[in-house]
C-alpha cells in the first residue's frame, strides 16, 4: 500500500514557489495599481499550484514509462521508479491533478471572459507536454523556454490582468523577470541530473551545451532578471540590493 511521503515527495513541494511567484508578483502589479482583488488572486494561485502539481506527476509517470528513470538516480526520489507508487497511481493523479486544476480555471471564466478557456487548454496541454507527446519539451532543451512562459510571463500577466484589466510594458518586463528566476530552478535540476541524463538520452539543456555551462546562464539569468527590472525598482525608490545592517 502507498504511503503518504511518497507523494508529497513527487509533488516536489520545494518548487512550488515557482508557481507561485508569478500568481505573486502579477498580484504585487495589481496593488500597485490600486485594484486588488480576492477572488482572481485565490484562483490563480490554486489553479498555478494545482497544475504545476499536475506537471510534476506527468513528469515522473511519463519518464519512468519511457526508460529515463533510473533506480538510485541523482536528486529527489522517484516514487514510480523506486517502486513505491504504482504507475497506474500516478497516471490517474495526473489526471485527477489536471482536472481539478482545470475546473479552478473555469471558475476565472465569469471574471475575464470566454477566451480564457482556450488559454487555459494551451497551458493544461503544456503541463503533459513538458513531459510526453510527439515532442516532449523537456527533452529537446526547451525545458527553460518553456518554464520562462508558463512560470513567468502568462501567470504575471494574467494574474494581473485579471485584477486590474490593465497591460503594461512593466508587467511584461516582470513575468520575463520571474520566468529566467524559475528557469534557473531548472538548470540547477538538469545541471544535478546531467550525467544520468545523457546515459539515458534525454537531451536537456544541460547534456546540450554541457554542464559546465550551465553556471554562467544560471549567472547571466539572475542579471538580466535584475536588469529587466531595475528601472521599476528605481523608479518606486527601491534599492536593488538590501542595504547592509
Amino acid at each position: 500500500m502507498n504511503t503518504l511521503k511518497p507523494w508529497i515527495e513527487a509533488m516536489r513541494l520545494r518548487t512550488l514557489p515557482v508557481s507561485t511567484a508569478g500568481v505573486i508578483t502579477g498580484t504585487a502589479y495589481a496593488v500597485h495599481a490600486g485594484s486588488f482583488a480576492w477572488i482572481p488572486f485565490t484562483l490563480c494561485l490554486l489553479f498555478a499550484l494545482l497544475a504545476q502539481i499536475a506537471s510534476n506527476f506527468a513528469n515522473e509517470y511519463f519518464d519512468f514509462a519511457a526508460g529515463l528513470d533510473r533506480p538510485g538516480r541523482e536528486g529527489p526520489r522517484r516514487g514510480v521508479t523506486e517502486g513505491d507508487i504504482s504507475p497506474r497511481s500516478m497516471l490517474g493523479a495526473t489526471v485527477g491533478t489536471l482536472a481539478l486544476a482545470c475546473l479552478v480555471g473555469l471558475a476565472l471564466v465569469p471574471i475575464g471572459g470566454l477566451w480564457l478557456l482556450p488559454l487555459g487548454i494551451v497551458i493544461a496541454a503544456a503541463a503533459i507536454a513538458y513531459s510526453t507527446g510527439p515532442w516532449p519539451l523537456s527533452r529537446h532543451g526547451l525545458g527553460e523556454v518553456a518554464v520562462i512562459i508558463f512560470f513567468g510571463i502568462i501567470p504575471v500577466w494574467l494574474t494581473s490582468w485579471l485584477q486590474t484589466r490593465q497591460c503594461s510594458a512593466e508587467v511584461i518586463l516582470g513575468g520575463i523577470a520571474v520566468g529566467l528566476l524559475a528557469a534557473n530552478v531548472l538548470i540547477v535540476n538538469n545541471y544535478r541530473d546531467a550525467s544520468d541524463d545523457r546515459a539515458v538520452g534525454k537531451h536537456t539543456l544541460a547534456v546540450i551545451l554541457g554542464p559546465a555551462t550551465m553556471p554562467w546562464l544560471y549567472l547571466l539569468n539572475g542579471l538580466l532578471a535584475m536588469a529587466l527590472v531595475y528601472p521599476q525598482w528605481a523608479a518606486a525608490g527601491l534599492p536593488l540590493v538590501p542595504p547592509a545592517i
